[in-house]
């Protein structure tokens, strides 16, 4: 074993993070899979717009994808920075800004994202034109 490699954690928070970066990868990997046959082998550029969308976030099930995939890779995201903050910050002044500032980045991403996954209404937009 390289002698700068972390071990697997015992206990606590980190052995639950450590597992969740395993179980999110895996998920993210086939989620981003289902994603790129869909968009872009089953769909092409040319007949995504607008009207895809709607019909498509029409069912709650591309919704509950779209959410889960965003939520996955945000959380798996976040939680790798905090990893690396945790490993090479060693003020710890530095080390909570830094902490704070991604949890805080990570909470205004996964509210906007969330709402425009959740809220999307395409009769609202229609009435725009």
């Amino acid at each position: 074993m390289n002698g700068s490699a972390r071990p697997r954690p015992e206990s606590g928070f980190e052995l639950y993070a450590w597992v969740f970066m395993r179980l999110s990868g895996i998920l993210l990997l086939v989620l981003a899979l289902v994603h790129l046959f869909y968009m872009h082998v089953l769909n092409n550029v040319m007949t995504i717009d607008f009207q895809f969308v709607a019909r498509r976030y029409a069912t709650p099930f591309w919704r509950t994808f779209d959410l889960m995939m965003l939520w996955l890779a945000l959380l798996h995201g976040m939680n790798g920075l905090r990893t690396v903050v945790i490993d090479y910050v060693r003020s710890h002044g530095w080390r909570f800004v830094s902490l704070a500032v991604i949890y805080v980045v990570a909470f205004v991403l996964l509210t906007l994202g969330s709402l425009a996954i959740l809220t999307f209404e395409p009769s609202r937009f229609a009435m725009m034109r």
